[in-house]
């Protein structure tokens, strides 16, 4: 008895750790890995009060790197708003730019509040491939560029959250890690490039219930576990979900930045979060006909609605079914998937058939 004692009363105290942590410190809402040089970090005040991001920087481990240095890193600049957010795009204007120098498309150098890393030579944080760990942290960077970043070095030094796993390279499909071709992946261990690759070529999106950053080095990464994954680029449709043209024959191809900017989170309307809940998550999208939607045992029933309306299929969903593979394949165009919870809530989700 005293053991169950013992254990029920470390985990009040770690609920009321949890509790006292959320919704009172900065954490990565978006990640962009775009297409070339397209790369974007949103980093969300959950707060009531404006937070300068001179005490921030953002480092880049890369390719299963264990430490980062200076040269690895950079100081960030400018302040976010409360309950707002701050865009970050990597400095890439030269529009005669070409391969390494390519410019940033106009559509994501909009949004953007800073400009980061001009000169891989003198910094490469915001270089990331879908293979790179992103470190938040507080702190004051040395002048030095080749000190190592750790709580010794740099003062104030402090994880505020962790992108991706320092100190691991994860694998391409084919199983095999090697150079910048690998990618975090949908199926556990989510390293060894089994399932779906997620962070690769892919914009990440944190779900509304994730309430504070990743302070501690997670021991698995799971891509999908507090994070929404939506491609770099969509095809551009007409009001039929037809695919447009430009006049070269290729699809028109617009960038899907539209979610940086704002993000959707719990703490904007409560101060404390006594529940939290992860979002179902839906992926890959666009899709060549199978989408796999990983329910956290809340969805009930799955519809498959077109954009004009009409049901084109439904799913029931037990409690014991952890993912839902929906095979769309004789379908062309936007989608949408119709998610039923358990307690009568429904989310929607856009999906393209390619």
């Amino acid at each position: 008895m005293m053991k169950y004692t013992i254990l029920f009363l470390l985990l009040i105290g770690s609920l009321n750790l949890h509790a006292q942590n959320t919704c009172n410190e900065l954490f990565i809402s978006e990640y962009v890995e775009g297409w070339s040089n397209n790369k974007a970090l949103e980093i969300y005040n959950p707060t009531d009060n404006p937070i300068d991001l001179s005490g921030y920087f953002v480092s880049r481990y890369s390719n299963g790197a264990t430490t980062a240095t200076v040269a690895n890193s950079v100081q960030l600049t400018g302040v976010v708003p409360p309950k707002g957010v701050y865009v970050g795009v990597i400095e890439k204007l030269d529009s005669m730019g070409t391969g390494q120098e390519a410019p940033v498309w106009d559509s994501l150098q909009y949004r953007a509040d800073g400009f980061y890393c001009a000169d891989y030579n003198v910094s490469n944080a915001w270089y990331w491939n879908g293979n790179d760990a992103v470190l938040l942290a507080k702190g004051t960077l040395p002048a030095s560029p080749t000190t190592v970043i750790n709580a010794t070095n740099v003062s104030g030094f402090a994880i505020i959250d962790v992108f991706g796993k320092i100190g691991e390279n994860p694998a391409n499909e084919t199983g095999s890690s090697s150079g910048n071709d690998g990618a975090w992946s949908s199926q556990f261990p989510y390293s060894t490039g089994l399932g779906v690759l997620i962070t690769k070529d892919h914009s990440m999106i944190r779900k509304p219930g994730i309430l504070k950053g990743q302070t501690t080095n997670p021991s698995f990464f799971d891509p999908l576990l507090e994070w929404d994954s939506i491609p770099p680029v969509v095809v551009r449709l007409n009001a039929n979900g037809d695919t447009l043209f430009g006049q070269s024959g290729n699809p028109i191809l617009d960038g899907n930045w539209t979610s940086l900017g704002v993000h959707e989170c719990d703490c904007n309307s409560i101060g404390l979060h006594q529940d939290i809940k992860a979002a179902p998550s839906v992926y890959p999208n666009p899709s060549n006909g199978v989408v796999h939607v990983k329910t956290q045992n809340e969805i009930r029933k799955i519809q498959v609605v077109s954009a004009l309306g009409q049901q084109i299929k439904e799913i029931n969903v037990s409690s014991s079914q952890g993912q839902v593979d929906i095979d769309l394949n004789n379908l062309h165009g936007v989608y949408f998937l119709r998610l039923l919870q358990s307690n009568g809530e429904q989310t929607l989700h856009k999906v393209i058939i390619r």
